[in-house]
């Protein structure tokens, strides 16, 4: 095997993507701070224990693992920045009010999450920490949208759902816990037979009705209709009553902004460690989800102090790949300019500008396919004039 080849879902960014995706980076963030959204660094490689507060088994498994050599204990490169973000804000910055942070960087998979992924995810993505109410919801949605639209995705797909209603259902009925990790899987994995079969052994200490509102779990996906459907069938347990109020307010607000919007209630992704409303949005030509979030209240509890917190990350290569691609932008060729100070002013003014300048080295002139250019300086009767090659 050649010594330079990648291993498979891994690879190079070549200089007209890698732009692409830079200035991408750099319009999102530039949005993002003036929300209020401080920028922070987490590192690449943590102790393993640090990465997996709060998250559970979803991102064990998606993990690289290394052993430190300096202490000897097991290292993780991280596969998803929330977790690092959550223990920043509850254990460094250790403010009492609201916190909001932003972050961008590469993520690592150990498998990739679907047959067309990377595993070196460019993840970019906002949390807001220290509030409970819909109004933090509704923000971190909008601001979600938002930053789709900056990106140039559109044609909006919205999905909403809710896990306090498969929670709520599993202790209103006072289903055990290890019922309700099968019970967990076969939704997850839209199992119905599965589901049928778990529900018909749950027995008589199960209400009549709460097994046939696991039942229908599955069928309540799409338009407002499902929420309607929902309030008749469901159990009227509170957690239930006030999941179902909150994603009705949250979808008044947000249809102005999508194309189309439905509710998933049997979207379970992340139940062990989203506490509240969870939201995923789609776009044409991606059969993947291109932005996900949802609220996680309790992940700050491993890092000493549990916190509200919602948010919302995506794959900056990924949406690359969705936008039209644009042309490398030509250069202007200049000639050596060491000694000349009106060519290097003149040089400096066009870089000032925004202009891309390269400056041609001896024994190189002529190079001016090379260097991408499509346009030149040259000294006229008025100074260094640019023209057309």
């Amino acid at each position: 095997m050649r010594k330079w080849i990648l291993p498979e879902y891994v690879e190079d960014i070549l200089p007209a993507e890698a732009l692409r995706i830079e200035m991408m980076r750099r319009r999102i963030i530039d949005w993002l701070l003036v929300h209020g959204y401080e920028l922070v660094g987490p590192p690449l490689l943590e102790y393993v224990e640090s990465l997996l507060s709060g998250s559970g088994g979803d991102t064990d498994l998606r993990m690289f693992k290394v052993v430190d050599q300096l202490s000897g204990r097991m290292m993780g490169l991280r596969a998803d920045m929330t977790p690092q973000t959550a223990r920043i804000d509850a254990h460094l910055l250790n403010r009492k009010g609201i916190t909001r942070l932003c972050y961008a960087g590469s993520v690592l998979h150990a498998l990739p999450s679907g047959l067309t992924r990377t595993r070196e995810p460019l993840q970019i993505g906002a949390e807001l920490y220290g509030h409970t109410g819909l109004e933090s919801d509704l923000e971190v949605q909008r601001l979600m949208l938002q930053t789709l639209a900056i990106a140039g995705i559109g044609g909006i797909h919205l999905d909403l759902g809710h896990v306090a209603v498969f929670r709520g259902l599993v202790r209103g009925a006072g289903i055990p816990a290890e019922l309700e990790t099968e019970l967990f899987g076969v939704l997850q994995a839209k199992d119905i037979c599965g589901l049928k079969e778990l529900c018909s052994g749950l027995g008589k200490n199960v209400d009549a009705h709460a097994r046939q509102a696991l039942l229908l779990l599955p069928e309540l996906y799409g338009d407002d209709k499902i929420l309607a459907l929902a309030r008749k069938s469901l159990p009227e347990y509170p957690e239930i009553l006030c999941a179902l109020d909150g994603l009705e307010t949250v979808a008044l607000q947000l249809k102005p902004m999508v194309d189309t919007l439905a509710f998933d209630l049997a979207d379970l992704r992340g139940y062990h460690y989203h506490s509240g409303m969870v939201f995923a949005a789609y776009t044409a030509n991606c059969p993947n989800a291109i932005a996900l979030g949802g609220r996680y209240d309790e992940i700050g509890k491993a890092f000493g102090r549990a916190r509200p917190a919602t948010g919302f990350s995506m794959d900056l290569r990924e949406l690359a790949g969705l936008v039209r691609s644009d042309l490398y932008p030509k250069g202007v060729l200049a000639p050596y300019a060491q000694g000349n100070r009106a060519l290097e002013e003149r040089i400096a003014q066009l870089r000032s500008e925004g202009q891309i300048v390269v400056v041609e080295l001896p024994g190189h002139e002529n190079g001016q396919g090379t260097f991408n250019c499509d346009r030149k300086l040259v000294l006229q009767d008025q100074g260094w004039t640019v023209i057309g090659i």
